[in-house]
């Protein structure tokens, strides 16, 4: 893996400002602060989301609090998504601090998945990271892993503890000279529209004949609206961490360097917002 070490903790220590509102239809005892929080673009909402629990159940009456869920504008908020994904889905053009509206009960079953424990967020966490090397090593990096690395990658993500993580995270991003890159990029491309919640192919890192692929060559195969022709209207924007990323930018180095802690680079088309 290319040692670009900034990168990684640029990416690592993003952080959203959000204002956390109780919905008006819950019954309270007194009336209900908001709460703000900093969350974690690399995280996921169940797993940092404990204070704000906390601060709402304070005015709660015990027998009107179901499972606590969260939606913005109207949409239920996928917990099993990263945060920053979650932001830049649906929420990148707002105003800064993004208004999330808290909900103890009506869970939209069909939307969401129940989140009982953070046991539930570290499966659903370890079954992305195993996916990936299936992907990249054909398992054989997690394979070679014991119980106890398994665990330092997820007490990394779930502590917010860079260097725990990436001490372990290394190995996943390593490849061979000869390969010159992973088997298979992961990678999820999320639209607003759409029957299917993302877009997941196989796409290699480089051509038949050596040549490195870039994220325009993912896209032009996988999502081709997303790529302007010259002298077109740009009408959708391919964001990553929050970022517009060139489309020359090699797929390797995006996958090593923007990937998620579960190994998945994570691409948002969103609309370009209008004047």
């Amino acid at each position: 893996m290319a040692d670009d070490k900034d990168v990684l903790r640029d990416v690592w220590y993003g952080r959203i400002p959000a204002c956390f509102t109780l919905h008006q239809d819950q019954v309270t005892e007194r009336e209900a602060e908001p709460y703000y929080l900093l969350l974690p673009r690399v995280s996921y909402l169940t797993l940092v989301t404990d204070k704000v629990k906390k601060h709402f159940l304070k005015v709660m009456r015990a027998e009107d609090v179901e499972e606590m869920w969260l939606e913005y504008e109207g949409t239920p908020l996928k917990w099993h998504y990263p945060i920053g994904v979650l932001f830049d889905l649906h929420a990148s053009s707002s105003i800064l601090p993004w208004n999330i509206t808290v909900h103890f009960k009506d869970f939209p079953e069909r939307d969401l998945l129940h989140c009982s424990s953070n046991s539930v967020i570290e499966a659903h966490f370890m079954s992305g990271i195993k996916e990936a090397d299936a992907l990249k090593h054909k398992s054989q990096v997690v394979n070679d892993m014991q119980k106890k690395d398994h665990k330092q990658l997820w007490m990394g993500l779930q502590n917010d503890k860079f260097d725990q993580f990436w001490a372990m995270n290394r190995k996943l991003m390593e490849y061979s000279t000869e390969d010159g890159g992973f088997r298979y990029i992961p990678f999820r491309i999320y639209q607003t529209t759409g029957e299917r919640p993302f877009i997941q192919k196989l796409f290699r890192p480089l051509s038949a004949d050596g040549a490195v692929h870039t994220l325009g060559d993912l896209l032009r195969e996988m999502y081709p609206a997303a790529v302007t022709h010259e002298g077109a209207e740009k009408r959708l924007q391919v964001v990553i961490h929050g970022i517009e990323p060139l489309l020359e930018t090699p797929l390797q180095w995006l996958s090593e360097h923007l990937s998620h802690p579960d190994n998945f680079l994570h691409i948002c088309i969103i609309p370009v917002p209008s004047d």
